[in-house]
């Protein structure tokens, strides 16, 4: 869709622009951009989009997040969009059960000027892995795995997550049930599922944000 302009009484002009500028507003940079080609030449991983990733940073500032967890290192894009919104010397917990894609992540948080300290990698399961954090004293968890896997990872993040915090997934809106390892459908859409089970929860306060494939996200009540 072209741009149009028109202007105000001031004499300002004002832009109206399409869809996919309202996509890129908040582009990538280099950091970002190396870290994308690196999870392309790796394979089997997909960045989130800027619009996702711009979403991410707005919530870790909005929330003045000190502490996060990510489960789906990826090649360390999301973690980038998070930590910039975090606060100064925030550290960002990171779950993958690759260790290719945390080297490439590793990489890409120092490019960005992140310290080694503020970038936690763990390398495992996250169903394995999440009842070993602390409950209660995080600030963000974002899921970006196998949705099969999100009912699972919103019943940790609701333990994870302090009064106020926000959890938050991609990919909410994937087209078409997920498939088993042997191929079989899996009955049921569990993005949808999910989405449904988080709009009825009462102990959070959701929201369904059309970018990428979805980006659904909640706060967490208090008593």
């Amino acid at each position: 869709m072209p741009e149009s302009s028109r202007t105000c009484a001031s004499g300002a002009r004002l832009l109206r622009v399409g869809p996919l500028a309202y996509a890129e507003y908040v582009p990538e940079d280099e950091p970002l951009l190396a870290a994308r080609a690196n999870a392309a030449d790796l394979g089997g991983t997909e960045p989130v989009p800027p619009a996702v990733g711009a979403a991410l940073r707005f919530l870790a500032c909005a929330v003045g997040a000190r502490t996060a967890v990510e489960i789906g290192t990826g090649c360390g894009s999301s973690g980038i969009w998070l930590l910039r919104g975090m606060r100064p010397g925030s550290t960002l917990t990171s779950v993958d059960t690759e260790p290719e894609y945390q080297r490439m992540a590793r990489k890409a948080f120092t490019q960005a000027g992140f310290a080694t300290n503020q970038c936690r990698l763990i390398l495992g399961r996250a169903l394995d892995v999440l009842p070993r954090l602390s409950d209660g004293t995080y600030d963000l968890v974002f899921c970006d795995a196998d949705a099969r896997d999100y009912a699972d990872y919103l019943t940790a993040a609701l333990r994870l997550l302090r009064v106020g915090g926000v959890v938050a997934f991609n990919n909410a809106l994937l087209a078409g049930p997920p498939e088993d390892a042997g191929g079989d459908e899996v009955d049921g859409d569990t993005s949808l599922d999910l989405a449904s089970h988080v709009r009825l929860d009462e102990r959070l306060v959701p929201v369904l944000l059309p970018l990428g494939d979805g980006l659904l996200a909640a706060v967490k009540r208090g008593d």
